[in-house]
């Protein structure tokens, strides 16, 4: 019988934090396209596309790690209502990390849009053009990316709270820093 792992796989800290700046980049991206007609909108509009579609193979890659490596445990010590709110907000942030970028693709299919990616790859239409559906696909693009900001500040401030208050290694499980010695508690 093996012990759970106390760290992710190299391969789910790497993606995490590559996703990481990838997510932050297009959240202030989409903020940006949606504030400006300026002549870099359709430059942002690009790069946010392909980001996008990125960002959907990559959050499809890291469940699949996920499931097969798993995750190390929360501490023992961690309030019941604190493993809720870190199981809830995890699941929260891998379907809004799928959603998302679904959302923005229909957006654009129902708009007639076609989807062009950096190097001209191109997505063929999965729904018809339809003005409601672009519509309510653009609103729920729109504030379901308000609410995942929102949610991705509240992971890193649980991840600092981790790092700099409890210093209970939960962010040394995710971190790409050699772990430093430990030293066991005992009670």
């Amino acid at each position: 019988m093996t012990s759970a792992p106390h760290r992710f796989a190299l391969i789910q800290r790497v993606l995490h934090w590559l996703m990481a700046v990838c997510i932050l980049a297009m959240l202030f991206i989409g903020v940006g396209m949606v504030s400006t007609v300026a002549p870099k909108y359709l430059p942002l509009i690009l790069v946010h596309k392909t980001i996008g579609v990125i960002l959907l193979v990559l959050v499809l890659i890291r469940l699949a790690l996920r499931l097969y490596y798993g995750a190390p445990p929360l501490p023992a010590d961690l309030s019941r209502p604190m493993k809720l709110g870190a199981r809830l907000s995890h699941q929260l942030l891998y379907a809004l990390m799928i959603v998302m970028p679904l959302l923005g693709l229909g957006m654009l299919w129902a708009a007639a849009y076609p989807v062009v990616l950096y190097g001209g790859i191109r997505i063929p239409p999965l729904l018809p053009q339809s003005d409601l559906m672009h519509t309510l696909l653009w609103n729920a693009h729109v504030y379901l990316g308000f609410a995942f900001f929102a949610l991705v500040l509240l992971h890193l401030a649980a991840g600092l709270f981790h790092a700099l208050i409890r210093r209970d290694g939960v962010f040394a499980s995710m971190s790409l820093l050699p772990l430093r010695d430990r030293v066991t508690q005992t009670k």
